[in-house]
């Protein structure tokens, strides 16, 4: 009889399930047309049945777990989420900019993650199918997309779309950049990593936090990306770490210390390494 799959499979495999119930929803609550205040931290017996999901994505489940987390406990594992990333971009009907993320930490270090994009092909047309799916864990890969690269010897910097000052905009020029692109949120930035739309993250600010990095470092991370703060240091996960990302974001697919070695002391002196 084969043996089930261990915790963090089982983890992730729910992760991707959760992931695809709350793009259901974030889909369903903007066609309602009521966006308005929702009441958070509600007691579970007044969660109604179908907002609830118990079930686990199967393709994860038939994945082998790397060894050196086939022997992870429950206690060990941190989970980040960021239920609706791209509020801001969610309400002006920027719906390709709006993602779910889940993301799996341990002893501090982003291991698997889960990226749903609730409005993907949602310019198609009428007839479209709504929604995808991203996956990956470190040691097994990244799913769900098809990597990309941006073409040899070009600098495309995705950057905030709403949240810039002198210092966010000193630090992407610094990057001497042929293209900036400016989007909302993280998710929807490392996304445009790994399809070859942008070859560097860059957000010198300490307005992101560790719910908007922690799965899209992963499925980055998978496939040899690096994401560090703006002085390229790792920013950890555990449990009881601070929320904030105070020293930024820096992200590549590809020669991350290039980009890293390009920022400006100015911009180090203006955001404290954690």
């Amino acid at each position: 009889m084969a043996s089930s799959p261990v915790v963090v499979m089982r983890l992730l495999a729910s992760a991707y399930a959760v992931a695809e119930k709350a793009g259901t929803i974030v889909r369903k609550v903007l066609y309602s047309g009521d966006l308005g205040i929702v009441e958070k931290d509600l007691p579970s017996e007044a969660v109604e049945e179908d907002l609830i999901e118990i079930s686990q994505y199967d393709a994860i489940l038939q994945k082998p777990c790397p060894d050196e987390y086939s022997n992870l406990k429950e206690e060990e594992l941190v989970v980040w989420v960021d239920p609706l990333d791209g509020t801001k971009e969610y309400t002006e009907g920027l719906l390709d900019h709006v993602t779910v993320l889940i993301g799996i930490a341990y002893k501090g270090k982003a291991i698997a993650g889960v990226i749903n994009q609730p409005f993907y092909n949602y310019q198609v047309g009428a007839d479209a199918t709504l929604g995808r799916t991203l996956w990956g864990m470190l040691g097994l890969g990244a799913f769900g997309f098809q990597l990309q690269e941006v073409p040899e010897g070009k600098r495309i910097i995705t950057t905030t779309r709403s949240h810039s000052n002198k210092v966010v905009t000193e630090a992407v020029q610094a990057m001497d950049p042929h293209h900036v692109i400016r989007v909302g949120g993280a998710g929807n930035k490392i996304i445009q990593l790994v399809e070859g739309k942008a070859s560097a993250y860059v957000f010198a600010s300490p307005g992101c936090k560790k719910w908007d990095t922690c799965a899209p470092e992963a499925i980055l991370h998978a496939v040899g990306g690096k994401l560090t703060d703006m002085h390229g240091n790792n920013y950890q996960y555990s449990a009881d770490v601070k929320h904030m990302n105070s020293a930024g974001v820096l992200a590549t697919l590809r020669n991350h210390q290039y980009y890293v070695s390009r920022v400006p002391l100015s911009v180090l002196q203006a955001l404290s390494s954690d």
